[in-house]
Order: structure tokens, then C-alpha cells, then sequence
């Protein structure tokens, strides 16, 4: 029997609670006396309810295909912007008013009713295993979390969606919003008073979602859980199904699907009132819910700061996370009136980086004058305080004054004298990652063992020059300059260590987007003057060289769920351009 919505509310009321009267109905489901009474009289007619107001087996019967069959709880990402918590531990097992963020919400459906609950990790995925022995929930692993939004969430458990709540690990319900009975797919949403930068929504009859927009002015906003109803998610799959190979659906959210085919997909919005969901966008944001959280949680992180700035936790403010390189991830925050920077070692460098080194070198940098933002780090961990400056422009390649700048600051280094414990050699330390490469069966391609070939008989000519090795910073590419009008700073001391000089200048190079005749006049410009013949085929090996080890680098980064983008295919030209020019040039001075 199909329920009207006041019935179902009554009859749903009725199974879960005792009720005495038609008044405490109508109080119970928010509707007027009137109302209540003509529904329970339809309810009373049909014999799913008794005098008493019991529901009876026929009653029972006719909420079953409102019964809610399970529950997601989606807690595969990476939630960068609670940085720097989210970098020692997943946000769904943060221990927020003395409960476990997950924990919490899976006692509540279970207390609901709803013991079939599917747990989907990604992101320090083994945080969340013991997840299935004490509480009987299933884990599903998200291998796509890093390269795709939470539409592959759904995706890998899309045989499951039916009458099912989607919850996101990290929410926090002050009471219980779950129900082990559903009327209709339903998004849970709350008023935001002011400009919010929520998805806002516009509804039409029945609070039906019609148009959603990012943003928006005094609206309701999505927030907290959403139920999928079976006519919901059966038409849902179908679109997820048929725009999931797109290139453009990889970085949506699951939400962003739902509004391409909102007038084929029926949704209402569920408002609730101010108070009751929670969702911790940043550190400040559960700080200001939890008061005790920044104290009790178990962060090693902010442990950092505190002992290298002489602080307390309650110091640490105004958190946001960066993201500028290729290798590491980064916040920066306030501090006793300062800006800083705190940079976490990425996954996967502590096989392919020698952070003794990279202390080392960044003392010498910063006695040199060449960067003045660096405070400590720690040589065996690899994490780094500096400090932060604001109004920096990026580096531009075709600026002459940043490229004759930059170049500066490498004839600085080349030329200080300073000597280092740690050497770099470009090819051989490309050669280790093709190792790590075997090592992980990561796939290769027909002209990899071309590149590769042509990679060592260029190191062989570059050898043979027997040019004397130099400090060099050997990660000497845009993203690693702050400039300004008063200053340029030259940061990232990851790989420096004693090289040939020309390790630094084929980096550059191979990292921009020259021609070759733009490589040749930067080259010039290092050399302050019209190079040797030999110097300018020595830099242009070393541009090949350089091209070959980023780009193995990059195929390393990929093999560790960590893709690089548009770098990969900028370095494969570059190797293949580039060497095939300098061989061309050692093989004629022969």
C-alpha cells in the first residue's frame, strides 16, 4: 500500500514510540490536530492501526518498502583543508566531546535500527580495519580516492545503494538523526544566515530540490547526511554509470551528479535545525565546537611548532593548507603575531630523499642569504618550519629580471665553496628510482628503454667534461622561488647536495617551456656572458639528464597513488628533445 506523507509520518511515529492520543500524534509529526485526525482515521480504516493506536501486522507491513536497508559512511579522503591534523591521522577517528567522529555515528544508526553499514577508506585506510570487528561494519578500500572525487565511493559500492543513508566519517549529530524508516530521498540541509559558501538550494512544491548553486546569500545549505530512496538510487546508478568514464566526472563530487540530472532525480530537502549536524571543515572550525580538542588530540605536528617556536597549542591559529610543490604537503598558520610554513614529508620520499642533506644545505642557504625563510628541520624526519611570506608573485620564465635573479642565486651557490658530506648524482639517483620502479611492477612503455639508453651515453659525455662538483640545489625549477620586488628567495632544499653545477641549470630548463634557442640564451645569462662551445653541449646534456631523471621521478610519484599532472608529459618531451639535440652535439666534436 502506498503511504501518503502524513500517514507514513503517524504510522512510522506509532511503531517506533508509545503514543496516547491524537494530539501527542499531531505534536509528534508537526502537523496540525485536523491533519493528524483525518490521517489516523484513513490509518484506523485501513487496519494498519488499532484504537489504541498500535500498529498492527498489516501496518507493519505496509512500512516495509520505507524500511531503511543500510547505510555508507564515506571515509576514503584526504580532507586537506584540516591540515595539519588530517596529516597524522584520518579526520573520521578524531576523538571530538570524548567520541571517536565514526564511532559515534555508527553507534548511532546501529541504535536505529540499521546493522548493515558499509565503511569506505582510502586515505590511511588501516585507521579504519578495527572498524570491523568491534562494531560488525563492512570495509570497503577506494583504491581511485587519490585521482578521483567521492563519486568512485559510490561507484565501488553502487550494487548496494537501495533505501540507504550516504554519511560522510567525520559528521557530528548531537542527537540521533537517523530512522530505521524513510518517506523519500531526502538531503539534509540547514539555514546559513549571510553569505555561505555552501551548495545552497531553491525547492519547489514539497520541498522538492530544484536548482542548486555553490553559494550563496540567507539560503539552506547542504549539510550533514542524505537518504537515498530505491527509485532514487536505481536512477542514480544509472547516470553515475553512464558519466563515470568522463574525463570531466573524475574530480566531482558525487552531489555535482546528482544536479546534472536533478529534474530526473527526486530529492526533497530536509531542514534542520541550527545545532544539530556538524561538519569540521578545518582545525578552527572543531576548536571552536570542542574546546579541549586542540589539548587532547594526539598530534605530533603541532607538538613540532610548539617546541621550535616556544608556544602553546592554543597559539596555533588560522590554518590553511598549501599546496605548491610536487612532494610534500604544507600549511600555513599564525603564531604569536608571525606567518609560518610547516612542511610534511610527502608519501613515498623518505626512499628517494636524504633529509640529512637537505638540513644541511638549507643551513648553507640560509647563511648564504639565499633563503632567509628557513627556522629548523628536523634531518631525520624531514619536517620543516619556515617562515611564510605574504605578496609573493610566481616566478615567471619569460620575466627577464626573475630569470637574471634566479641565475644569480645559483652562481651565489655554485660559488660559494661550501662543501657538502651528501652527493647527487642526476642519472645515477634516476637509475635508483628505476630500481624502486621494478621493484613495484609498475608498467612500462616501448621507447622507455630508448630514453633510458640515450640518458646513459649522455652520462657518459657529461663525465668525461670531469667538471668539479659544486653545492647546487638540484630542484631548481619556478615553483621554488618567492619573489618580490625586495627580495627573491630560493626555497626547497630537498635533493641539494654536491653536483654538477649544470644539474641546476638543466632542472631549469627542462622545467619551463623554452625553445631551444630560449635555453641557449639562458644558458648565456648564467654564464654572464657567450659560453664555450663545450659548456653550452655540457648544459644541454645535463637539460636531457635532468629531463630524464624528473620524468622517472614523476612515474615514481604516480606508482605511489600520487600523479604529478601535466609534469610527466613536460619532462618526457623535454628528455626526448633535448637528448637527442646534445647527443647530436657530442657525437660532431668527436
Amino acid at each position: 500500500m502506498q503511504l501518503l506523507k502524513n500517514e507514513f509520518s503517524i504510522l512510522s511515529t506509532c511503531a517506533l514510540r508509545e503514543v496516547g492520543s491524537q494530539r501527542d500524534i499531531a505534536e509528534a509529526i508537526g502537523a496540525s490536530l485536523g491533519t493528524a485526525n483525518a490521517a489516523c482515521k484513513n490509518l484506523l480504516d485501513a487496519g494498519l492501526l488499532d484504537k489504541s493506536y498500535e500498529v498492527t501486522p498489516a501496518g507493519f507491513a505496509a512500512l516495509e518498502p520505507y524500511r531503511v536497508d543500510n547505510a555508507i559512511i564515506m571515509a576514503a579522503g584526504f580532507s586537506s583543508r584540516f591540515a595539519p591534523i588530517s596529516y597524522d591521522k584520518p579526520k573520521g577517528v578524531l576523538k571530538v566531546r570524548g567520541e571517536v567522529l565514526i564511532e559515534r555515528q555508527i553507534r548511532q544508526l546501529q541504535e536505529a535500527g540499521i546493522d548493515d553499514i558499509t565503511v569506505v577508506v582510502g586515505y590511511m585506510k588501516e585507521a579504519f580495519f578495527y572498524l570491523e570487528d568491534t562494531f560488525g561494519v563492512t570495509i570497503k578500500v577506494n583504491d581511485d580516492y587519490v585521482t578521483r572525487n567521492n563519486n568512485s565511493t559510490l561507484m565501488l559500492v553502487k550494487e548496494q545503494l537501495g533505501n540507504t543513508y550516504i554519511c560522510s566519517s567525520d559528521d557530528y549529530f548531537t542527537e540521533n538523526v537517523f530512522s530505521p524508516y524513510e518517506y523519500q530521498a531526502y538531503y539534509s540541509a540547514q539555514y546559513f544566515e549571510g553569505e555561505t559558501d555552501e551548495y545552497c538550494l531553491t525547492v519547489g512544491p514539497g520541498n522538492r530540490i530544484v536548482k542548486v548553486t555553490v553559494g550563496g546569500v540567507d539560503s539552506y545549505g547542504m549539510l550533514g547526511h542524505v537518504y537515498f530512496d530505491r527509485d532514487f538510487s536505481n536512477r542514480f546508478k544509472r547516470f553515475l554509470e553512464d558519466d563515470y568514464g568522463k574525463p570531466e566526472t573524475a574530480g566531482k563530487l558525487w552531489e555535482d551528479i546528482y544536479i546534472d540530472h536533478i529534474k530526473d532525480l527526486d530529492m526533497v530537502m530536509r531542514p534542520f535545525e541550527p545545532g544539530v549536524i556538524f561538519e569540521f571543515d578545518s582545525l578552527d572550525d572543531l576548536r571552536d565546537f570542542d574546546h579541549d580538542f586542540i589539548d587532547n588530540v594526539d598530534s605530533e605536528i603541532l607538538d613540532n611548532i610548539c617546541s621550535v617556536l616556544e608556544c602553546e597549542r592554543i597559539d596555533i591559529v588560522d590554518i590553511a593548507p598549501l599546496k605548491e610543490g610536487l612532494t610534500n604537503l604544507s600549511f600555513r598558520f599564525g603564531c604569536l603575531g608571525g606567518l609560518y610554513v610547516y612542511r610534511h614529508p610527502g608519501a613515498g620520499t623518505a626512499e628517494i630523499i636524504n633529509r640529512e642533506s637537505e638540513a644541511y644545505s638549507q643551513e648553507v642557504a640560509k647563511r648564504l642569504g639565499i633563503d632567509d625563510t628557513f627556522i629548523y628541520e628536523d634531518p631525520r624526519k624531514g619536517w620543516k618550519l619556515s617562515r611564510y611570506l605574504p605578496d609573493c608573485v610566481d616566478f615567471d620564465y619569460h620575466n627577464p629580471s626573475h630569470v637574471e635573479r634566479g641565475l644569480a642565486l645559483a652562481r651565489r651557490l655554485h660559488g660559494s665553496g661550501e662543501k657538502s658530506e651528501w652527493y647527487f648524482d642526476v642519472y645515477e639517483k634516476a637509475q635508483e628510482i628505476v630500481v624502486l620502479l621494478g621493484e613495484r611492477a609498475y608498467p612500462s612503455f616501448p621507447d622507455f628503454d630508448e630514453l633510458s639508453d640515450r640518458a646513459h651515453a649522455l652520462d657518459r659525455f657529461v663525465k668525461s667534461d670531469r667538471v668539479e662538483p659544486c653545492l647546487c640545489h638540484n630542484d631548481f625549477y619556478n615553483p621554488n622561488f618567492l619573489v618580490r620586488d625586495d627580495f627573491m628567495y630560493l626555497i626547497d632544499w630537498e635533493y641539494s647536495a654536491m653536483s654538477d653545477y649544470a644539474s641546476d641549470l638543466g632542472t631549469f630548463i627542462c622545467c619551463s617551456d623554452y625553445t631551444l634557442d630560449e635555453a641557449r640564451g639562458v644558458i648565456s645569462e648564467y654564464f654572464k656572458g657567450k659560453p664555450t662551445e663545450a659548456e653550452m653541449r655540457h648544459c644541454l646534456a645535463y637539460t636531457a639528464i635532468s629531463a630524464y631523471y624528473w620524468f622517472v621521478w614523476a612515474l615514481y610519484k604516480e606508482s605511489s597513488g600520487d600523479p604529478v599532472g601535466e609534469w610527466l608529459y613536460l619532462w618526457y618531451r623535454a628528455a626526448k628533445t633535448y637528448g637527442r639535440y646534445a647527443i647530436g652535439l657530442y657525437e660532431a666534436a668527436l
